[in-house]
This record gives C-alpha cells, sequence and structure tokens, in this order.
C-alpha cells in the first residue's frame, strides 16, 4: 500500500481524534444518552474541538478521492505520496490552531489543505 492510501485512513480518522479531544471530559458520560443534545451545548475549546471534527468529515472526500482518482491515472507516487502526507499534516495544523483559538492560521491551514485536495486532481490530470 502507498503512502498515500496511509494518509487516506489517517485523514479518515482525524474527525475522531478532533470529538475525541471535545469528548475528554467526565461530563460527557452523563450525556451519552442524548449526544446531539450535548455537543450542541459545548462551549471553548469543547466547542472548537467539535467544530473541527465537523470540518474533519467535510473535508476528507475530496481528499480521499483525490488520492484514489490520481492513483488510478497513474500519476508519479512519489508526488501525490507527498502531497497526501502534506494534507495530513496541513489538516493536524488546522486541528491544534482550531483548538488554541487561532482563527487565522486555522483559515490558512484550511485553505492549504484545500489546495493540496484539488493538486491531486491536478497531477491526475496531468497524468492522463
Amino acid at each position: 500500500m502507498t503512502i498515500a492510501l496511509w494518509c487516506v485512513l489517517i485523514a479518515g480518522l482525524l474527525p475522531y481524534l478532533a470529538i475525541g479531544i471535545a469528548k475528554f471530559d467526565k461530563s460527557y458520560l452523563r450525556h451519552n444518552h442524548d449526544p446531539r443534545a450535548w455537543e450542541a451545548g459545548l462551549t471553548g475549546m469543547q466547542a472548537r474541538a467539535h467544530n473541527a471534527h465537523l470540518n474533519a468529515f467535510e473535508a476528507f472526500p475530496l481528499f480521499a478521492a483525490g488520492v484514489i482518482v490520481a492513483t488510478l491515472q497513474k500519476a508519479p507516487p512519489a508526488v501525490v505520496d507527498a502531497i497526501a502526507v502534506a494534507f495530513v499534516l496541513v489538516r493536524l495544523a488546522y486541528l491544534v490552531c482550531y483548538l488554541t483559538n487561532q482563527a487565522t492560521l486555522r483559515s490558512l491551514a484550511w485553505l492549504a489543505g484545500f489546495g493540496l485536495a484539488i493538486a491531486l486532481y491536478v497531477v491526475a490530470a496531468g497524468a492522463s
């Protein structure tokens, strides 16, 4: 399996890392019967972790499909791997920025991740 495909797995797990941070609180256990209501009442870092969780799910499909498309089009594996690793690193930075309330850096990290996902399609188009 290529590095890029491992990155798809890692990116697929990032939403669970984010929500795990939000749920790292004993109060969650008391509200496990209605987690949506619990999520609606979150504030501060927990709310930001929940929002990062949702955004990670939003970012994942474009990235995962991009890796698959680039792989199927036989784009250079080293290039696809490098883009995929960069995407995962940028999305981790995005999570850290969200948790630490660094809005401008978070937006820049989001933009970088979006650009990297699009780059996979550009690389795929160049390979076909």
